[in-house]
């Protein structure tokens, strides 16, 4: 069976180099909620990052 990812929410924030343990942290205490966090480079701009809420 497929699991389907829907997006909840999506924000562009300021790059910041610890933001990557904060996603890791929400990804492991919200698994069991059937919540994904992701965090990925602004392709459109490399100073920002963009952090986005799932729903699994």
């Amino acid at each position: 069976m497929e699991q389907k990812m829907i997006v909840l929410s999506t924000h562009h924030i300021s790059k910041a180099p610890d933001l990557y343990k904060i996603v890791d942290s929400l990804n492991r205490t919200l698994k069991q909620k059937d919540l994904t966090f992701g965090l990925s480079i602004d392709k459109q701009d490399q100073e920002k990052m963009v952090f986005t809420i799932y729903h699994t």
